[in-house]
């Protein structure tokens, strides 16, 4: 339609607005400042909404409840519209005493209840009886909330929050939200629920002090089982109610015929009260008809009136046209409002508001349509507006009124472009018309469709209807990349990114403002690009202070030139006694690694341990034993665990304080069973080497031929066993006696020294010739390994002198592997 045609809306509004002027708009553009959680919203239909933190002091004040007739006036305000014309009778209730008593009487105990039943068996009504009765239950009243088209519990909340407070212009945060609800203490009618599971109980958990009477259709999903939700099932009426209900919608006591009809009718539509409304409507139409109205028979038609003199007697409806009366109900209507069903089927069942329907059908009288559907059942009330029953529009489009549903679609679609975009238009009234206009949407060709997105866009926003809004971004969008409109796909972006920087989705608002900025730039936009910018900036900064609000969890490596120095309190240890066969290395506090003590063989004298003080405190650098060390090993143990590594060691872990000493593990049996055969090895070839350096020994010096020969036992030689306090110095070396080694002859005996080579006793008689010094041989130094180490001495020629000479026992030097 034209827009410059000077007429004025149905809705006036005082104020003009900005003076800025939106893209195709006869008159200014709408500019609002809202209050959304901690940001300041514009909306501005020109460039896009701009957003920016709350200045300190400007933070709204906590909002208060509304008063009594405040309450009153947004329950009419939430009711369905009043029609043009005489007013409608108002319909009989059916027989629902019972649930209706039960109903009041749990609500009236704080609990919820979800009337179940299908569509057309009166929940509506119903819940309307009840709301009479429970007027005084909550000190906030009843409120009233439609739940189609609501698929997110928070827009719900968001409704209930905007009827009970009074906060214009303001939607608060999601903390705020859940703190302003918790103390709504009221009567809810959720009517049309199609929320269910864990959404709707986290409705219920939100508003703990709030009754809820839930109707819903069976195909609706169920409660979960913690809800401790009520189930009250309407089913079908009876014969009985099936035709009291039939003779208040006719007027008239039935016949026998139409009696008759009525049972089989009930039968067939199992009791639903539609049905009933549905087939009043027939008998009404049936008896106009006929003429059979007494007032019709003594009036005689006129001269230029086609209405034939005789009465033409018209049947009662079948069975199948009683089960489904859609058909036969819409060709008995005005031409009016056979367009208005047409347009209905178009929009997917929704049907304008009445004050449209005159420029949507060209008919001034058009908005009579609505009130003569009704009265035939074949709309009902959701909400703010009527929709087609159910099975209507299925029925009308196996007939034909679906045929022309493009065309329709798009005159809806500029229709709605033009009122939406009027500044004359407040956005309430268009958040009204939300359904429709987003069914105008989806049917519309992509220009219309994006003619109507942008002009309707502003106004969702406007009215704190968000989840429309984005609904109409995404789909405006869409339409934008299918026509090829960059400017308007870029528009659609940033308010995306808006809308979704306000509901903290800040990786949705990067994405979205970050598309916008990079179409913006390429149209040079300079304008909208400093608009994105600014908004990305504040996205940013967002995710900064989450970041340092909440740092993530991050695994650091542990420095390993930095390790502290591994600090071992050494404990009080009793001294061991003289004939311990075994000595025991006290437990060690620290985690630092120890040097582990060898096995002692049996029978071998050990050192008694040298008591340490409590406040002894050793300070050591911690140690990574691995098996390709850099130093020569000083033991046999090292040299065979170069040669043979039994298992890998770990390093080990950092210094830790030092802790109650505990008892040292237990060796596992198989590592005793290595270290044993490792010390048996090592005997091997220590013997071997003794073995081989007597045989080099005497073939170099003969003995003499007189003489007493001093024969030379191998005499147990062990190294002294030292407490452990730290694993690196050695501790000093006591003497130790040894028992007497055993000789080949009475008299004579050797008594070794320990870690000293036994010395020569001389002979008795002298030597013919003249003394030489004896050979001497390296001595190399004792191992300081734990295990027994033969000593044996070799044969050498008595000296003369009465001074002994030591030699030095050869062994068999160990090389480093």
């Amino acid at each position: 339609m034209d827009r410059t045609q000077g007429q004025s809306g149905q809705h006036e509004q005082p104020d003009g607005g900005s003076a800025a002027a939106a893209p195709g708009a006869a008159g200014p553009a709408r500019v609002v400042s809202l209050t959304a959680g901690g940001f300041a919203l514009t909306v501005n239909p020109v460039d896009g909404s701009e957003i920016e933190p709350l200045r300190p002091g400007t933070e709204p004040a906590r909002p208060a409840k509304r008063a009594a007739a405040a309450r009153a006036a947004r329950a009419a305000a939430a009711r369905p519209p009043v029609l043009p014309g005489p007013a409608a009778p108002a319909r009989p209730l059916p027989a629902r005493e019972e649930e209706r008593e039960r109903l009041v009487r749990l609500l009236g105990r704080g609990r919820s209840v979800r009337l179940t039943g299908p569509s057309g068996s009166g929940r509506t009504a119903l819940l309307d009886a009840v709301a009479d009765r429970c007027a005084g239950l909550a000190p906030d009243g009843v409120v009233r909330l439609s739940g189609y088209g609501h698929q997110q519990p928070g827009e719900l909340l968001h409704a209930l929050y905007a009827t009970v407070y009074e906060a214009e212009q303001q939607r608060p945060g999601r903390a705020e939200l859940l703190a302003r609800v918790r103390e709504i203490g009221a009567v809810v009618l959720l009517d049309d629920l199609e929320v269910g599971g864990t959404a709707l109980d986290e409705l219920m958990r939100a508003t703990p002090e709030c009754a809820y009477p839930l109707a819903a259709t069976p195909d609706t999903r169920a409660p979960s089982d913690d809800s401790h939700i009520e189930e009250v099932f309407l089913g079908g009426l009876g014969k009985a109610d099936c035709l009291e209900l039939l003779e208040a919608g006719v007027g008239r006591p039935l016949t026998d015929e139409e009696t008759a009809w009525a049972g089989d009718l009930r039968f067939a539509s199992e009791g639903l009260p539609l049905r009933f409304v549905q087939a009043a409507a027939l008998l009404r139409q049936r008896d106009e008809l006929n003429h059979s109205d007494e007032d019709d028979e003594e009036e005689e038609p006129g001269v230029f009136e086609e209405r034939p003199r005789d009465a033409v007697h018209v049947p009662l409806p079948t069975l199948a046209e009683g089960a489904a009366p859609a058909e036969l109900l819409a060709s008995r209507v005005s031409e009016s409002a056979r367009a208005a069903l047409r347009i209905a089927c178009a929009l997917g069942g929704e049907l304008p508001h009445h004050a449209h329907l005159p420029a949507l059908v060209g008919d001034t009288h058009a908005d009579t349509a609505v009130a003569e559907l009704l009265a035939c059942g074949l709309l009902t009330p959701v909400g703010t507006r009527y929709r087609l029953a159910s099975g209507v529009a299925r029925q009308l489009e196996e007939v034909g009124y679906g045929d022309t549903a493009p065309e329709e679609a798009r005159t809806a679609a500029r229709h709605y472009a033009w009122w939406t975009g009027h500044a004359s238009v407040v956005p309430e009234r268009v958040a009204a018309e939300a359904d429709a206009v987003l069914a105008a949407l989806a049917g519309a060709d992509v220009v219309a469709a994006v003619l109507l997105a942008r002009t309707a866009a502003p106004a969702f926003a406007a009215s704190l209807h968000w989840e429309a809004w984005e609904r109409v971004l995404r789909s405006g969008a869409e339409a934008a990349r299918k026509a090829g409109e960059v400017a308007e796909q870029a528009y659609f972006h940033h308010e995306l990114g808006v809308l979704a920087l306000c509901e903290e989705r800040l990786d949705r608002a990067r994405a979205e403002l970050e598309t916008s900025i990079g179409l913006r730039g390429a149209l040079a936009d300079k304008r909208g690009t400093v608009a994105g910018r600014r908004a990305l900036a504040l996205v940013v900064d967002r995710e900064t202070a989450g970041a340092a609000a909440s740092p993530p969890l991050r695994l650091e490596a542990p420095a390993a030139a930095a390790a502290p120095e591994a600090v071992t309190v050494a404990t009080p240890a009793a001294p061991a006694p003289k004939a311990a066969p075994v000595a025991k290395a006290a437990p060690v506090a620290s985690e630092a690694p120890t040097t582990k003590v060898p096995p002692v063989a049996p029978g071998a004298r050990v050192a008694p341990v040298v008591p340490v003080s409590a406040e002894a405190v050793t300070r050591m650098t911690p140690v990574v034993p691995v098996t390709g060390r850099s130093a020569a090993p000083s033991t046999l143990s090292e040299v065979f665990e170069d040669a043979f590594p039994l298992n890998p060691k770990p390093a080990p872990p950092a210094a830790s304080p030092p802790a109650a000493p505990r008892p040292a593990p237990a060796p596992a049996p198989g590592r005793r069973r290595l270290v044993l055969l490792a010390g048996a090895g090592a005997l091997a070839v220590v013997t071997l080497g003794t073995v081989v350096s007597l045989a080099l020994s005497s073939s170099d010096t003969a003995p003499p031929e007189q003489g007493p020969a001093v024969s030379a036992t191998p005499a147990a030689t062990e190294s002294a066993t030292t407490a452990v306090t730290s694993g690196n110095d050695p501790a000093p070396e006591p003497p130790v006696s040894a028992p007497p080694a055993e000789t080949s002859e009475p008299g004579q005996s050797a008594a070794p020294t320990p870690g000293r080579s036994p010395v020569r006793t001389p002979s008795r008689r002298p030597s013919p010739t003249p003394p030489k010094s004896p050979p001497t041989t390296p001595v190399s130094p004792p191992p300081t390994s734990a295990e027994p180490s033969p000593t044996p001495t070799g044969t050498g020629e008595p000296s003369p002198t009465a001074t002994t000479t030591q030699t030095g026992t050869a062994v068999s030097p160990v090389t480093d592997r």
